[in-house]
C-alpha cells in the first residue's frame, strides 16, 4: 500500500478507533516509500487534515526513511496545531538528530509536563548516537534557567547522556551547596544510576550520605545503585514482581481509596499473600510509590568494604515484600506522573536488581509505571506478563458512539488525556509481553479485535478472573453480625459508621443506604451517582447516599475535580441534611465492615466448621440496610463490586466488561448502562426493590457460592502461578514470540 492509499484509509475510517488502527499501516507505507511525494503528502496532512489523520501523518513521518522527514517534523514543532507539535516531539525520537529541533526539545524538557517527558525521551534516544550535541544543548540551557524544578529536569536529562563531560558537570552540580535541593537531588541520582554514572562519584556520594536530610537519603540510594550488592543464588521457588506505581501500598491497606489507591492495591496485597500459598512461589515483590526501605538497598561502598562482607538486601528472603519507588515532589496521580519517568525507571531498576533473580514481572495497565517497568524488564531480561484490558480504547469507542468525542475534537482531547499515546503504549506492551492475561468478558476475542485490532496467538493468553479474600471477608462478616466474636477493629468500624449515620436528620436515619466505594475519579462515576440521586425526588426520599473514598482534606487534582462536580450537584453545607454522606478514604477492613453491616440480615454467614447457617443476629446498631451501586464509566472487573456481593448486598454494576460475567441481572444485582444519571437512577430503584423482595437470603447465598467457586483469591493465585511457571519455562529458551499481532501487519 502506498502512502496516498494509506492516508485515505485513515481519513475514511468510520470510527475513531478504526482510524487509529489504520495508522500503523500508514507508518509502514511511509517506511517503504522514502520519496519526496510521500513526505510532502504527510506534511500537508499534518498541517491541514482532521486531527486524527494529522496525528497519524506525524507518526508516519517519524517512520519514514527520507532524509527530509526529520527536518519536516522539526518544522512542525512551531506550527499552530498544538497537538501536532506534541506528537512531532514524540515522533522525532525515531529519526536522526535534527539540529534545529534540538533547542526546541530542550525547552520543552525544561518546561516539564507530558510534553516534557516526550522531549526528554527523544533527547535520550538522540544521545545514544550524538551525545556531544545533546549534552551541549542541555549545558547551554542551564545558565539561563533559574527555576529549581525546571533546572532539575535539565540536570536529570544531562544524566541521560553518557560521557566524562556529563559526569564532571553532574559532580559539580551535586556538590554545589548554592544549588537548590531538587537540582542537587537530580545530579546525585544520575551519578548513581544512568549513562553518566561513574565510580569517580563515590567520594562525593559517601560524603553526602554522612550528612542528614533528604539529600543524604538520596546519596545512600545512589551509592547502592553505583555499587550494587553481588548477585545471589537463584531462589528455589518463583519470584514474582507486581506493580502499581500510583499508590502507597502496604499490607494493611491503610491508604485504600486515597488518591489512586483503589481496588488494584487491595488486589495486589491479597494476591501477593495468596501466591505465597502456591507451592511454586517463594517470593512476591509488590512495587508501588512511596519512601524506600533502607534495608532493601544496603550500601556497598566499592573497595571500602572488604569482599564478602556486603550486607544483604532484605528483599532476598522468602515472603511478600512491599518495595517503594521514590516520588519526587507531591504525590502525582496517574495523569500527572508522566514527567517522573526517569526517576520511576531508576527506582524500579533499583528494586529489581536488589531482588536478585526475578522470574517475571506482572504489569496491569498502560501507565507510567508499566512503561518504565517494561523498559527495565527488557534491560534486565525479565519476562513480562501483561493483563490486557482495552483502556483507553473502550472509553474512546463509547464516547465516539455518544458523540462526545469526534474527529474534530480529538486533537484537543488528546492533548489533555494522551489517548493516542496510551493506545500505542498498550499495544507496545502487548507486543513485548511474554504472556497475556485477559479479564473474563462475554466476548473476549471479539472485544480485542474491536478495541485493539489484535488477534491472539494460540496458547499465549489466559483468561483469569480477579479474586477477593473470601476467608478474610467472612471473618469480618461474622464479627459484624455476632457481638460475641467481634474484635476491636470491627467494633471501632461499626461505631464509626453509627456516628456517621447519626449525623443525618432523625427522619432519615432508618432509610436504606446506597453505598459506593472507590477512588474519587471521574471514571468511577461518583458524581454521576450523586446527580442520579439528587435529580430523582423519589429516589432521594427513599434512601441516603454514602460515598467511601478519596482524600477530602488534601485531594489530588483528580479528586479535587470530582469533589467539585459532587459539590456542584449537592453543596457541602446541604449534603448531610439532604442525606449525602462523604466519608473519605478508609482502610480496606473498615470499608468491608461497613459493607457487611449494611448487608446484615440478608444472609447469615455459614459456620466455618459445619457449613450450616449461623444463628440469626440483629443488625448492628446504626447500620440501616443498603445496596451497592457502581456508576463507573467502565469496570474491567470490579473488586469492590465482588466484595459488596460477598458482604450480602444487592449491587448495581456496569453492563459492559467484567461484571457481566458474575452479576446475575435481576437476581444478584442489576446490570446497566452507567453513562447517564437517568439510567443509574432507574437501576438504583430496581436494586432497592430487589433487596426488599422475598428470597434475599437465597440470592445472597447464590452470589457467595459463585464467588467462592470462581473468584476466590486463591483460585486467582493458582491460575496465575501456572502462568508464571509457563512463562519461566518458555523464556528459558533462546527466544520468545510476541503473543499478539496487529491486524494487517505483515
Amino acid at each position: 500500500m502506498d502512502v496516498g492509499l494509506a492516508l485515505a484509509a485513515v481519513r475514511a475510517a468510520p470510527t475513531i478507533l478504526e482510524g487509529m488502527h489504520a495508522a500503523p499501516r500508514l507508518a509502514a507505507a511511509a517506511a517503504t516509500d522514502p520519496s519526496d511525494h510521500a513526505v510532502a503528502a504527510l506534511r500537508s496532512e499534518a498541517l491541514t487534515g482532521d486531527p486524527l489523520t494529522a496525528i497519524a501523518a506525524v507518526h508516519a513521518l517519524g517512520a519514514s526513511r527520507h532524509a527530509s522527514a526529520g527536518p519536516t517534523l522539526g518544522r512542525l514543532l512551531a506550527g499552530q496545531r498544538g497537538y501536532v507539535a506534541e506528537h512531532a516531539v514524540d515522533a522525532l525520537r525515531r529519526t536522526a538528530l535534527v539540529e534545529e529541533a534540538l533547542p526546541v526539545l530542550v525547552r520543552a524538557c525544561r518546561a516539564g509536563r507530558f510534553i516534557g517527558m516526550l522531549a526528554q525521551r527523544s533527547l535520550e534516544q538522540w544521545a545514544e548516537h550524538a551525545p556531544d550535541e545533546v549534552r551541549g544543548a542541555v549545558l547551554d540551557a542551564l545558565p539561563g534557567c533559574t527555576d529549581a524544578a525546571a533546572r532539575a529536569r535539565l540536570v536529570e536529562t544531562l544524566g541521560l547522556v553518557a560521557g566524562a563531560p556529563s559526569t564532571r558537570a553532574l559532580l559539580a552540580l551535586a556538590g554545589d551547596e548554592s544549588e537548590p535541593l531538587p537540582v542537587r537531588t537530580a545530579a546525585v541520582c544520575a551519578l548513581g544510576d544512568g549513562p553518566a554514572a561513574h565510580r569517580s562519584a563515590e567520594h562525593l556520594l559517601v560524603t553526602l550520605s554522612r550528612s542528614v536530610g533528604p539529600l543524604a537519603r538520596t546519596a545512600r540510594l545512589a551509592l547502592h545503585d553505583l555499587f550494587p550488592a553481588p548477585a545471589t543464588a537463584a531462589p528455589r521457588g518463583l519470584t514474582v514482581a507486581q506493580l502499581f506505581l500510583h499508590s502507597d501500598i502496604d499490607g494493611q491497606l491503610n491508604h485504600s481509596g486515597q488518591g489512586d489507591t483503589g481496588g488494584i492495591a487491595t488486589l495486589l496485597v491479597h494476591l501477593g499473600d495468596a501466591l505465597l500459598r502456591q507451592p511454586a512461589v517463594e517470593r512476591v515483590i509488590t512495587i508501588s510509590g512511596g519512601d524506600p526501605d533502607p534495608a532493601h538497598f544496603p550500601v556497598l561502598r566499592g573497595a571500602a568494604r572488604p569482599a564478602g562482607q556486603a550486607p544483604a538486601s532484605t528483599l532476598l528472603v522468602p515472603g511478600h515484600h512491599y518495595a517503594h519507588v521514590p516520588r519526587p515532589g507531591a504525590r502525582p496521580g496517574v495523569a500527572q506522573a508522566w514527567p517522573t519517568r526517569v526517576a520511576t525507571r531508576r527506582g524500579i531498576r533499583r528494586i529489581l536488581r536488589a531482588a536478585g533473580h526475578v522470574d517475571t514481572i506482572h504489569l496491569r495497565m498502560a501507565d507510567l509505571g508499566s512503561m518504565a517497568a517494561a523498559e527495565v524488564a527488557a534491560e534486565l531480561h525479565i519476562p513480562v506478563v501483561l493483563t490486557l484490558a482495552p483502556d483507553p480504547q473502550a472509553l474512546i469507542a463509547s464516547r465516539d458512539a455518544a458523540g462526545t468525542l469526534t474527529r474534530s475534537t480529538f486533537g484537543e482531547a488528546d492533548r489533555t488525556e494522551h489517548l493516542w499515546f496510551r493506545d500505542r503504549l498498550l499495544l507496545e506492551l502487548a507486543a513485548q509481553a511474554d504472556h497475556l492475561v485477559l479479564f473474563p468478558r462475554p466476548h473476549v476475542e471479539r472485544d480485542l479485535r474491536r478495541f485493539l485490532g489484535l488477534e491472539l496467538r494460540a496458547q499465549q493468553a489466559t483468561v483469569v478472573g480477579e479474586g477477593i479474600d473470601v476467608a478474610a471477608l467472612d471473618r469480618i462478616v461474622r464479627e459484624v453480625r455476632d457481638e460475641t466474636k467481634r474484635g476491636t477493629a470491627v467494633s471501632a468500624a461499626l461505631d464509626e459508621l453509627g456516628r456517621l449515620v447519626a449525623t443525618l436528620p432523625a427522619e432519615r436515619r432508618d432509610l436504606p443506604i446506597v453505598v459506593s466505594v472507590g477512588r474519587l475519579n471521574a471514571v468511577k462515576g461518583m458524581a454521576t451517582l450523586v446527580r442520579a440521586w439528587r435529580d430523582d425526588s423519589s429516589l432521594a426520599a427513599r434512601c441516603n447516599l454514602l460515598l467511601v473514598g478519596g482524600d477530602l482534606d488534601q485531594p489530588s487534582d483528580e479528586e479535587a475535580a470530582e469533589l467539585g462536580r459532587i459539590r456542584s450537584a449537592v453543596p457541602a453545607d446541604e449534603a448531610t441534611h439532604r442525606g449525602l454522606l462523604l466519608a473519605g478514604h478508609r482502610p480496606n477492613a473498615t470499608a468491608t465492615a461497613w459493607l457487611a453491616a449494611l448487608g446484615a440480615g440478608a444472609q447469615e454467614p455459614e459456620d466455618a466448621a459445619t457449613g450450616a447457617p449461623a444463628a440469626p443476629t440483629r443488625r448492628p446498631a446504626g447500620a440501616p440496610r443498603g445496596v451497592y451501586v457502581s456508576a463507573s464509566v467502565k469496570e474491567e472487573f470490579g473488586i469492590a463490586i465482588l466484595e459488596a456481593m460477598a458482604a450480602g448486598l444487592v449491587v448495581v454494576a456496569p453492563a459492559g466488561g467484567g461484571p457481566a460475567t458474575y452479576v446475575a441481572h435481576g437476581d444478584t444485582g442489576i446490570l446497566t448502562d452507567t453513562s447517564t444519571p437517568q439510567v443509574v437512577t432507574t437501576a438504583t430503584h430496581a436494586a432497592l426493590d430487589l433487596a426488599e423482595s422475598p428470597g434475599a437470603a437465597a440470592r445472597v447465598r447464590r452470589a457467595r457460592d459463585m464467588i467462592r467457586t470462581r473468584f476466590g483469591i486463591d483460585t486467582m493465585a493458582a491460575d496465575l502461578a501456572s502462568v508464571y511457571e509457563q512463562v519461566g519455562s518458555r523464556t528459558a529458551g533462546a527466544g520468545v514470540r510476541s503473543p499478539v499481532v496487529a491486524e494487517g501487519a505483515s
